[in-house]
């Protein structure tokens, strides 16, 4: 089905990469090039946006599961087929909002082949609304693929002092577990005789070798996430990109890992999925409590929030391999939260390393005297990290624990404690930045926020308070495909302790055998609950 008989999608593809191309061949020389180059990226990253928007405004909540669709043979079994679901939705419009504010970010900072540089943003751009649109899974392999290269390039040339080494492991960490992944994905094709990925989600696969297939896919996914042990790129690429290259890593790459589970390994593996979800449930603890842990020792600002998002993408999985509408809902609200939020925290850094040049930690202390609106944006996502109710972390992070409670209450618990132990070493960062005593001259007389950091972190700001006071507007366009993911797994869905505790023999959740359309909530909209969760 698609709404507006043209095709959008493809449109908001072409869009960012065009913009490439007129940045890279933008006429004039030196700082003229440059300015063109900027103005060139802001106006198509802006123009991708408002497509956006207007995706969001058109998608028929309750309509058919893919909308939007385009499909046009190229040759054989491969075409150019795009299509999205409420999932993908989000995703696409998480990916054209922070893209905007990524070249505001950069407008001053970055000084050297300026060109280049927005060139290879809106190429990323263009390969990350790929990978949420493409209804062909070899489509889909390109273009989640086609993003190392620009993030590759970010890094390596604009990174810091050790860009190389960081960007050389960020690419060979991701590029050999997505190796697996290929091949797992040309078996696939070849028995069940379709490229088609929502044919090959409703296909079912030998039980044999789904658990070999889920494991291919695992490797490439776990190392996007990125889950422990395979987390180690994360902090070393956080530390050397740029800060716009830090936001975008963050806040939208990372989630190409959790997309990929819902994707695929869920629904294509089922049987699979629950076999090995002790795997994921043992990494997961293992990250929340080790890397919330290892945060709290960390001098380097950016590294602290590299080693923290490890710990809150393991909200993600436990959340999606609870097998229950709280958690995968959870899972994706905690998603598009931590891209928010951790874009937010980037971006606060480079505020005070544009100033300083150093994210060391005990070099400052004191902001809030002589910076009040940056402790104050600073202090709101430092809140949201934390899960403060009222905010977008605390939706995800509520949600992703009620359905872990109900799969398994001791993974409930461990990860627990990584609220905990985010609190403190959040809190610690902030108290450390923004309060105690202004005695450094070079502290003293850095300037507060100014207009384009404020265009930047407002925005931010005001989605994090809108996904926190009203997350409904976020939970409605996905709630139909949970449903639909739902009804897909529940024959393999092992029954959790809170529905053993009850002596129940189903699933706790109800609205499993919902079709898409149905609202799987009761009247006024919201979730079905498991009786007595009240």
């Amino acid at each position: 089905m698609n709404q507006l008989d043209f095709p959008i999608l493809s449109l908001m593809i072409a869009l960012p990469l065009v913009g490439a191309l007129l940045c890279l061949f933008a006429p004039g020389e030196g700082e003229a090039k440059a300015s063109r180059a900027r103005i060139i990226a802001l106006a198509a990253t802006l123009l991708t946006f408002a497509c956006g928007i207007g995706l969001w405004l058109t998608y028929e909540i309750g309509g058919p599961q893919w909308q939007f669709v385009e499909d046009y043979d190229i040759f054989g079994r491969f075409g150019w087929a795009l299509g999205i679901d409420g999932i993908a939705l989000m995703l696409i419009m998480l990916s054209v909002f922070l893209m905007p504010i990524c070249v505001l970010a950069s407008w001053q900072a970055i000084r050297e082949r300026v060109p280049e540089y927005m060139a290879a943003f809106l190429l990323m751009e263009t390969l990350m609304i790929g990978v949420f649109a493409a209804q062909d899974i070899f489509l889909f392999y390109i273009f989640f693929e086609g993003g190392l290269i620009p993030m590759y390039l970010i890094i390596g040339i604009w990174g810091g002092a050790e860009r190389i080494y960081a960007s050389y492991k960020f690419f060979l960490y991701t590029l050999l577990g997505s190796v697996l992944m290929l091949i797992a994905m040309l078996w696939m094709v070849n028995v069940a005789g379709t490229t088609s990925i929502p044919e090959l989600m409703a296909y079912d696969f030998p039980g044999g070798a789904q658990n070999w297939l889920w494991l291919a896919f695992f490797a490439s996914f776990a190392v996007k996430m990125p889950m422990w042990p395979v987390h180690t790129w994360l902090p070393d690429a956080h530390v050397q990109a740029p800060t716009a290259g830090s936001v975008i890593l963050a806040g939208v790459l990372l989630k190409m890992g959790g997309y990929g589970f819902i994707r695929f390994s869920l629904p294509m593996f089922p049987e699979a999925s629950a076999d090995l979800v002790w795997i994921v449930f043992g990494l997961s603890m293992v990250a929340v409590v080790y890397t919330s842990l290892v945060a709290l020792v960390q001098k380097d600002m950016k590294k602290l929030i590299a080693y923290s998002s490890v710990a809150h993408m393991a909200f993600v999985t436990i959340g999606l391999f609870a097998f229950n509408r709280q958690g995968i809902e959870g899972a994706m609200i905690v998603m598009l939260s931590h891209g928010l939020v951790s874009a937010a925290l980037f971006l606060c850094v480079g505020v005070i390393y544009d100033r300083l040049h150093t994210r060391e930690i005990e070099r400052y202390g004191g902001l809030s005297d002589n910076m009040p609106k940056y402790a104050l944006l600073f202090m709101l996502f430092t809140m949201a990290s934390v899960g403060l109710p009222g905010t977008s972390g605390f939706v995800g992070e509520f949600l992703s624990l009620v359905g872990a409670y109900e799969a398994n209450s001791w993974v409930a618990f461990v990860c627990t404690t990584g609220i905990i132990l985010g609190a403190a070493y959040m809190l610690y960062l902030y108290w450390r930045v923004c309060y105690g005593t202004l005695d450094k001259e070079d502290v003293k007389a850095m300037p507060d926020l100014n207009i384009r950091e404020i265009a930047t972190l407002g925005p931010i700001a005001a989605v994090v308070l809108w996904m926190g006071v009203y997350p409904e507007s976020f939970l409605a366009p996905i709630r139909d495909d949970v449903g639909t993911l739902l009804t897909r797994i529940e024959r393999a869905n092992p029954p959790g302790d809170a529905q053993l505790a009850m002596g129940a023999g189903m699933p706790v959740d109800e609205s499993h055998g919902q079709g898409h359309g149905e609202s799987g909530g009761d009247d006024h909209g919201e979730p079905n609950a498991p009786e007595g969760a009240h």
